[in-house]
């Protein structure tokens, strides 16, 4: 097939979801965001600390619009925002004592969030916002711990709440429940066309974190690679 077909596929594919998948992250979000507001008013108020944290809108895109994305899942939601506020408090503190300054310190708190999420298995991108905004928190002489961490946990509550309900009702399981088909016999002359795994992407109607283009291409190296032990053992 000519490439700028492919292409030309590639973006309709893209385009349709668009039009089919973006009404229902923008309902859910709106959702998310409203229930984490409404708790996050629950912190006293006088105390300094915000109602909402930015970062949850970030994690409200991920969990509405790309549900299926291992980032999006409750454990990098909740642990990745949650643990990387904690890193950056406890680094804006420490680089308050040090006599270091906020741009250290918010540097040293993304880099160090980004590893406690690898560790744990919970990266969540908005965790580095969380980072900073723990760190810009702990530098700053009044802020005592738990300091924003309260309002970000209820915001998060909010989010992780909605997004179980809303994402199972409207048809997107959450957390995500990856599809088991039976592995079929083996059949070496049989391939697959780019339309079939088109219409498997549709058929699916889930927002995978990845492009189908890329999709295609790790499918064509395993199918090169089965083919070659295959021929391997059959010399």
């Amino acid at each position: 097939m000519p490439a700028s077909a492919s292409t030309a596929r590639a973006a309709a594919s893209r385009a349709d979801w668009f039009r089919m998948g973006w009404p229902r992250g923008a309902v859910g979000a709106f959702i998310g965001i409203a229930l984490a507001a409404g708790l996050g008013h629950l912190v006293p108020a006088g105390g300094g600390l915000p109602w909402i944290v930015a970062p949850v809108g970030a994690s409200a895109v991920l969990v509405f619009a790309v549900p299926a994305s291992p980032l999006a899942q409750p454990w990098p939601l909740v642990g990745g925002n949650l643990l990387s506020m904690g890193v950056g408090l406890a680094i804006g503190k420490l680089c308050a004592i040090a006599g270091m300054g906020a741009p250290v310190a918010v540097a040293i708190a993304v880099g160090s969030a980004i590893a406690v999420m690898g560790m744990a298995r919970c990266t969540h991108p908005p965790g580095g916002a969380a980072a900073i905004l723990g760190a810009m928190a702990g530098i700053a002489p009044a802020t005592h711990f738990p300091g924003p961490l309260t309002p970000l946990a209820l915001n998060v509550a909010g989010i992780a709440l909605a997004g179980w309900i809303y994402n199972a009702m409207t048809g997107h399981a959450w957390p995500h429940i990856p599809a088991t088909l039976p592995s079929p016999a083996p059949i070496h002359t049989v391939t697959y066309d780019r339309a079939d795994l088109d219409a498997v992407l549709a058929d699916w109607d889930e927002a995978l974190d990845v492009e189908p283009d890329d999709l295609d291409a790790l499918f064509r190296a395993v199918e090169r690679r089965v083919l070659r032990r295959w021929e391997d053992d059959h010399k």
